[in-house]
């Protein structure tokens, strides 16, 4: 095993330890998200606290939270505003919605990191935990670079968004390094 997928496997290892101990707390395409802003009850469930963070703001603009997991004191979250049916996966947003939140995502990553450190992820329908879409923010470890299914863009409009798979994003010479195809992908960011 190369040291690469040595960290990439310790990584993936300590984030699952981190995940709920209840599989019914995840939210996959067998388990649709119960939030309902119509019905306050229902927002109450923890995998419904980004959707109550969304229901705070009042424009239509991506808007960012540091994320409150004391294991990720460095990470950041962009999430759009508008909640989806289910389980608000990122695919189910129109076009101009996904280039928005990219965009914004890109934007503070760039403020946060500079202009080459910055990594964004979004982890896959099979191991998520909140209902409403959000992208992780943070520093990008060198170590997740790798040749597996990665494609290059230049631009966030060209950012393919594939149904219910994990990406992640970063900064190479000639553009943007997208890596296809896991489910887990926050682990390519320092915690």
């Amino acid at each position: 095993m190369s040291v690469v997928n040595l960290v990439r496997f310790v990584a993936a290892l300590s984030l699952a330890v981190s995940l709920p101990a209840q599989v019914s707390a995840r939210i996959s395409l067998g388990n649709p998200c119960v939030c309902d802003p119509a019905k306050p009850e229902s927002m109450k469930a923890r995998q419904c606290s980004l959707c109550n963070e969304a229901e705070k703001h009042s424009t239509d603009e991506p808007f960012f939270l540091k994320d409150i997991n004391p294991r990720k004191p460095t990470r950041w979250l962009a999430l759009p505003r508008k909640h989806q049916a289910d389980s608000h996966h990122l695919h189910d947003y129109g076009k101009p919605e996904r280039i928005a939140l990219w965009k914004a995502a890109i934007g503070k990553a760039v403020e946060l990191w500079g202009d080459q450190d910055w990594g964004i992820a979004y982890n896959g329908a099979e191991v998520r935990t909140q209902c409403h879409a959000h992208l992780h923010i943070g520093k990008f470890l060198k170590a997740a670079e790798n040749d597996r299914k990665v494609i290059t863009v230049r631009r966030a409009e060209d950012i393919p968004t594939p149904k219910n798979e994990g990406i992640y994003v970063h900064p190479v010479a000639k553009g943007l390094h997208v890596h296809l195809g896991e489910q887990i992908t926050e682990t390519a960011l320092m915690r």
